[in-house]
């Protein structure tokens, strides 16, 4: 469908004039309306600006409920929906872009990020350093013809992906840091005997419980097999 009332370019560079001029207009009682032909405004696109003056100026604010490709990622992914922290796109910057990656680190939400093409590997591989191997989904080009989802650890995302082309968002699982510290401290509790029976009963094999065992206590395994082969 085609808009056949006037246009104004409305963007990032030109942002702050342009809601000046919308905002003189709104005020004389025209009606103003924000579209994209990309995304939802306001969200990591312009409108955050107009819509901060349009309310300092007790102009009313009206949204009208459209396609927002975190929410239809999220929704999609098949990770944690209960609570989530929209990231957005990360900066351009090295230092800045690991800094906000330690920085939403430990959080236990499920992160959602934006992505350039040409910017999409090298974002993952920082992920993957920084957050470590998570559970992610890459959402491409959602809504549009070539929509499609691509889940898995970091590292097979990463090899799944080749020439990648359109725009992403990532969703990234949740930090499960805390529950692995005090599942680590409930186990080291634990008798010699009582930890081989908590792996046992996961049907896992002697030899891979002893290894398990190890890393749980941080022992070299050849001293928890000794433990065991005297028993």
């Amino acid at each position: 469908m085609e808009i056949t009332k006037p246009l104004i370019s409305y963007y990032k560079q030109n942002e702050k004039i342009r809601s000046n001029t919308l905002i003189d207009k709104a005020l004389k009682g025209e009606s103003i309306a924000i579209v994209s032909d990309a995304g939802t405004p306001g969200i990591s696109d312009p409108g955050e600006e107009i819509v901060n003056q349009a309310i300092k100026n007790g102009i009313e604010i009206i949204p009208i409920p459209g396609a927002c490709a975190a929410i239809n990622a999220l929704i999609a992914s098949g990770l944690n929906t209960k609570q989530f922290v929209f990231i957005g796109f990360l900066s351009v910057n090295k230092k800045e872009k690991q800094e906000k990656l330690e920085e939403v680190k430990k959080l236990k939400q499920t992160l959602i990020f934006y992505e350039a093409p040409h910017k999409l590997i090298n974002t993952l591989e920082n992920i993957k350093e920084i957050l470590g191997e998570r559970n992610i989904v890459l959402a491409k080009e959602i809504t549009k013809i070539h929509e499609e989802y691509i889940r898995g650890k970091v590292s097979d995302v990463i090899k799944k992906v080749e020439n990648p082309k359109g725009e992403f968002v990532i969703i990234v699982e949740g930090s499960h840091e805390n529950e692995e510290e005090e599942k680590q401290k409930v186990l080291n509790n634990l008798s010699l005997e009582e930890h081989f029976k908590y792996y046992k009963n996961k049907n896992y094999e002697k030899k891979e419980i002893i290894k398990k065992i190890a890393k749980d206590r941080n022992t070299n395994k050849n001293e928890i097999y000794q433990y065991f082969l005297n028993k």
